[in-house]
């Protein structure tokens, strides 16, 4: 991915991308799963390979399946991940499965690029 902001045109899952203070932003959309997550996660392990906060804007997912769970948890092992206002389907599957604990998830970008 490009290191200036993007627009994400096209239908996948991966948004815009931009620098939010000290951490990068990446913005997630629509159906993550085994099909789709490839760009998103690859955009997110570019991410981690440069900046120690990487949020997610997780404000669009409309599905995410335990293969979106497991690109998280391992995203989280190369940076401070920080997943910023989840749609409720994905509110949903953190809290069901416990990785809201696991993951730091904060209401919306702006509270996530505020932690310390």
């Amino acid at each position: 991915m490009s290191g200036g902001t993007g627009s994400g045109t096209g239908a996948g899952p991966l948004g815009y991308q931009h620098a939010s203070g000290a951490a990068w932003v990446v913005q997630a959309r629509g159906d993550l799963d085994v099909d789709t997550l490839p760009p998103l996660e690859a955009a997110l392990g570019q991410a981690a390979a440069s900046h120690h906060i990487v949020i997610l804007d997780a404000e669009q997912v409309t599905f995410a399946d335990s293969t979106c769970l497991s690109v998280l948890l391992r995203v989280r092992q190369l940076t401070d991940l920080r997943v910023a206002g989840p749609s409720p389907v994905l509110a949903r599957l953190l809290a069901l499965t416990g990785t809201d604990r696991a993951l730091c998830v904060h209401p919306d970008v702006a509270a996530a690029a505020l932690q310390t």
